[in-house]
């Protein structure tokens, strides 16, 4: 027991590390921000990643439930006189509730034609975002209510650093645990073979919804994050290129591993702003360095180096 709750507890322990570490070398609040940014998308990547590194589904319309986080904590706030906080859980309990009603007949199909469907999703709620300009303001966007608790309000990029942060790690603990409950070990044996699965009797289209909706709110907490850190949001939070860009990280730092969810996340938010070095350049050498790193660690980052020296997967 004590080995198992160590292991459950070393990839949070380490994240939460790592976050107090770099709090402190941190030069300017333009670093700061960048972090934040790296701690939301890699709490929307975490969830992703337990529905298509554990349980083998694809979703290629991810970003539709954190634009409709994103546009809870504006909109509630705004329409509904809602405080900003209720306003993120309202929208984690809608994207919930809306992730099971559409993933019931959706994750009936398997292989294309659930990347197409889930991808008719994404694009659906993007549409419905950007045409309804009476309540989103359309591709303007709308502002967002600065976060207020008790008098104290968040202001500056080094508050949210520590506030993403902490979503981030308590997601990633959630996410640990959750793979480590029998739950996690009936996602990973549909992954292997949905047939084997349900021969030794799990119920497939159960884990299956349930999983879709864990990382439905996972995207939804991480839209509505955003939103609060900008205080603006436009319809691109929604959009099919953000979608592509989550299934991206999920890829790049390893399907199955919560660490590589966030080092995924990363590498893909951090090598855009160290590349504008090379101006007109940047997205070339940004092709080029993902393509290296999918040729030469086919696994994924964590996963490939943990394998190199020996490890187990994170």
């Amino acid at each position: 027991m004590r080995k198992l709750m160590s292991n459950r507890l070393a990839v949070p322990a380490f994240l939460a590390l790592l976050v107090v570490g770099l709090a402190f070398v941190m030069p300017s609040n333009f670093y700061f921000r960048v972090a934040a940014l790296v701690w939301i998308s890699a709490l929307a990547v975490i969830g992703l990643n337990l529905l298509m590194g554990f349980a083998g589904q694809v979703s290629l319309g991810h970003a539709g439930f954190f634009g409709l986080g994103a546009y809870s904590v504006a909109i509630l706030p705004a329409q509904f006189g809602l405080h900003p906080v209720i306003a993120l859980i309202a929208g984690g309990a809608g994207c919930a509730l809306l992730a099971f009603v559409v993933g019931r007949p959706i994750l009936r199909l398997k292989g294309h034609y659930l990347a197409v469907a889930t991808l008719g999703f994404g694009i659906l709620v993007s549409m419905v975002i950007s045409n309804e300009a009476w309540l989103t303001g359309g591709p303007d966007g709308m502002p967002v209510p600065r976060l207020a608790l008790f008098g104290w309000r968040a202001r500056g990029a080094d508050t949210w650093y520590w506030i993403t942060g902490g979503l981030m790690v308590i997601g990633a603990l959630l996410a640990v645990n959750l793979v480590a409950s029998p739950t996690g070990r009936a996602l990973r044996a549909l992954h292997d073979s949905e047939v084997a699965a349900r021969v030794v009797g799990v119920d497939v289209g159960c884990y299956k919804l349930i999983v879709f909706v864990i990382s439905a709110v996972y995207a939804s907490v991480a839209g509505s994050a955003l939103a609060l850190v900008n205080g603006f949001i436009t319809p691109d939070a929604a959009g099919f290129l953000h979608s592509i860009q989550l299934v991206t990280m999920v890829v790049l730092g390893g399907m199955g591993s919560i660490l590589g969810s966030v080092v995924g996340a990363a590498v893909l938010v951090v090598l855009p702003q160290a590349l504008t070095v090379f101006h007109d350049y940047e997205h070339l050498m940004l092709g080029f360095m993902m393509m290296a790193f999918m040729i030469l660690l086919r696994s994924g980052i964590v996963p490939s180096l943990s394998m190199l020296i020996g490890g187990r997967r994170a």
